[in-house]
């Protein structure tokens, strides 16, 4: 019989997360039944990924790595449903934790955010918020190889120099600018022609007026909003979208499921020529679930944030 060790939410949160909102538990698993596997997890983020460690499924052998949506768990019994084999050519010089970064959700987030819903052109200019993060790391750099201008934004000088080190253009700390849109129009000046959201709140308000005409939009994200215990409000940006013909589109990433292993192997090709640069921001010990998910809502990472089990 397995042990596993689980963090169970205690209370919804009213505001920023605390430690009180979370219990770590001890649970004694079952063994697998026919048709079942026991999974070990050896990253967790938001989609655990995990490794077969005991297996009455033969589409699951023992010993193979998948990632699922298993909980912050250091163990699951699983029949299977919602695992994913990782990719079978998968490099062995290449850490599996990539598979919950730049090689897995996060980056086919920002690939599919660009040409599905952008639609972004060689030659065109884009700002991306959140830049710094899992996401918008990876949304500025696939933005490069296709010849694009890149304008990025993140919330620390650090974070700024990580951004110039991945190629972007311009970048800049929006909590120490005098004038957010004042900073938006020198990074360009002609404004912009596309638009990554991760953040919304008040710096979309800033940003959506700087679009160019026939300005396209994607929502990815609105990290500034999520913790909220009063909903924010206004300004509304109505009036802007009509009188420049704006399009805006919110996604999830799961609408591109049928096209994620060519997404996959075009990520993981770009890294190996050395056009996709991946940093990860590693916490070690499950126990430091917690802390770790707050400290990414805090922007404490830079690129994406991990839990090594």
């Amino acid at each position: 019989m397995v042990q596993a060790k689980t963090w169970v939410l205690t209370h919804h949160f009213e505001g920023f997360p605390k430690d009180s909102n979370f219990e770590l538990k001890l649970e004694t698993l079952p063994e697998p039944k026919d048709g079942e596997v026991l999974l070990e997890a050896l990253f967790l983020s938001v989609d655990p990924y995990m490794r077969v460690i005991r297996s009455n499924n033969p589409v699951f052998p023992l010993g193979c790595h998948v990632v699922g949506r298993c909980g912050w768990r250091t163990h699951t019994v699983s029949d299977g449903a919602g695992l994913t084999h990782l990719l079978s050519d998968w490099p062995q010089d290449v850490s599996m934790s990539l598979a919950l970064g730049a090689v897995g959700m996060p980056g086919l987030t920002a690939l599919y955010g660009l040409e599905e819903v952008l639609g972004l052109k060689a030659g065109e200019t884009l700002l991306v918020n959140a830049a710094a993060g899992a996401v918008g790391s990876i949304v500025g750099q696939i933005a490069k190889i296709k010849g694009c201008r890149v304008v990025g934004s993140a919330g620390s000088d650090a974070k700024v120099a990580f951004l110039k080190e991945l190629g972007f253009d311009e970048a800049f700390n929006y909590k120490t600018v005098g004038s957010l849109e004042e900073a938006l129009k020198s990074a360009s000046p002609s404004g912009y022609d596309c638009f990554f959201e991760n953040v919304g709140g008040p710096f979309s308000s800033v940003a959506i007026p700087q679009m160019k005409e026939y300005g396209r939009i994607a929502v990815c994200g609105s990290i500034s909003t999520y913790n909220d215990a009063t909903p924010q409000t206004g300004p509304y940006p109505h009036l802007t979208m009509i009188f420049k013909q704006l399009k805006m589109e919110g996604f999830m990433v799961s609408r591109w499921e049928h096209k994620k292993p060519e997404g996959l192997r075009r990520l993981i090709t770009w890294m190996r020529e050395g056009k996709l640069q991946c940093r990860e921001h590693v916490t070690e010990g499950f126990e430091n679930m917690p802390a770790a998910f707050m400290g990414m809502l805090q922007g404490g990472n830079i690129g994406k944030a991990i839990v090594k089990v």
